[in-house]
């Protein structure tokens, strides 16, 4: 951008590290300037592309006349890769407006001179949800931890819980990873693949056959779209652990945990980007055939019924099987709803094949930044739920959401 004056000025920069930039301090930005930086061919060891000094010329140029213009300048951070995305990716934010403080010159990593430049983030500006991941991430004591892990070692990665509303503490319950199933409920394993390098070949694996000859899932273990069913390899395939097919039996990946809302109890969120199709954990319960389910009228705040309306499970549909997560259940439990969702439930087959008595598999329907709270949509029907004598209950939605409809049921 150029002034009044036809003087040279900057608009925006992206700081993602190439420049040795220190990116650790939230405030304050020192960013290495533009030119003379390594090409690939010199780190291969091709000396005819060696870098050279930086010059005081365009961006350069641009940054240091602003010092005195005291004009505004974007900036975009980008973050270190998720462990999900593609080994060239990176994820980019925005970070604010800075001012350029100063500058001056330097011997850089490989001998030549480059131009340093010191930028301060304007003060009274929303602090942004990576600052706030980061301090959660960095912080030994961080701010509203009341539980460092509430599956109490169960999980892969521990779930903390965090409350920074009030001094509630989350409600005890059972954490169980696993469905558990009555004793009456024994099903069958089905027939095992003979794949022992990991499905993929839709012309001679079983299972992938099932899914209608294709992979539900990409080589992320991303689920490519919602079907009615998703079937995978069982306990007695011969495919390893890592198998394409075996994407929700393998656990949580994400790191999650629970907080404390303003208005809706606790809640579920991650301190680090979800990508879309991403499988974020299970529904997992007591499994109660329907009229043990009935006689919880009134105390149906954790009943998840099994049903097979398109395909997926929904709350309070018509099916014969109930999951109740309130004594015992998962992290799924604390997953609010909402009329404009980011994740959605998938029905899942694998070391059985009653399809009255599917896993219910939560994915990620959106991509979904950090501390973003996840929801999903509950499905329930005016007037469908009942309290303890009978009556019709009543219960208000506040999700937030442009297209909240005011009542949950």
């Amino acid at each position: 951008m150029r002034d009044a004056n036809k003087e040279l000025l900057a608009v925006s920069i992206v700081a993602s590290g190439g420049y040795d930039d220190d990116l650790c301090n939230s405030d304050v930005l020192i960013y290495t300037g533009q030119g003379g930086n390594l090409s690939k061919k010199f780190q291969q060891g091709n000396i005819t592309n060696e870098p050279k000094d930086q010059q005081l010329l365009r961006g350069n140029l641009a940054l240091a006349n602003s010092i005195d213009k005291q004009n505004p300048v974007r900036v975009i951070r980008g973050n270190k890769k998720t462990p999900s995305s593609d080994n060239n990716t990176k994820n980019y934010v925005y970070d604010g407006l800075y001012l350029v403080e100063e500058f001056w010159k330097e011997v850089g990593s490989y001998g030549k001179l480059v131009f340093k430049f010191r930028l301060r983030r304007i003060a009274g500006q929303p602090e942004l949800t990576w600052k706030v991941v980061k301090k959660a991430k960095s912080s030994k004591a961080r701010d509203g931890l009341c539980c460092e892990d509430i599956s109490g070692g169960k999980e892969r990665l521990p779930i903390c819980a965090v409350n920074e509303i009030d001094d509630e503490k989350p409600p005890v319950f059972d954490y169980t990873v696993n469905m558990i199933y009555p004793d009456w409920c024994q099903p069958i394993p089905p027939k095992g693949c003979g794949c022992t390098k990991g499905c993929k070949d839709s012309k001679n694996c079983g299972c992938v056959a099932k899914n209608d000859g294709e992979l539900p899932y990409n080589y992320d273990g991303a689920i490519v779209f919602r079907k009615p069913m998703v079937y995978e390899c069982g306990p007695l395939c011969k495919c390893p652990p890592d198998c394409y097919l075996r994407v929700t039996q393998r656990g949580i990946k994400i790191q999650l945990e629970i907080f404390k809302t303003e208005s809706r109890g606790w809640g579920v969120r991650s301190l680090e980007s979800i990508p879309s199709g991403s499988f974020i954990c299970e529904y997992a319960g007591e499994l109660l055939q329907e009229n043990e389910a009935d006689r919880l009228a009134g105390k149906d705040e954790y009943l998840f019924d099994i049903g097979t309306d398109n395909g997926s499970s929904s709350f309070y549909e018509s099916s014969f099987f109930t999951i109740d997560a309130a004594r015992k259940g998962n992290v799924g439990r604390f997953i609010n709803h909402s009329c404009s969702p980011n994740l959605y439930a998938q029905d899942v087959l694998y070391h059985h094949e009653d399809m009255r008595i599917p896993h219910v598999m939560l994915f990620a329907k959106d991509n979904i930044p950090p501390l973003k709270e996840l929801t999903y949509y509950y499905n329930y029907k005016i007037g469908q739920v009942l309290d303890a004598d009978g009556n019709v209950k009543v219960k208000n939605c506040y999700c937030g959401s442009a297209k909240c409809s005011g009542r949950l049921y």
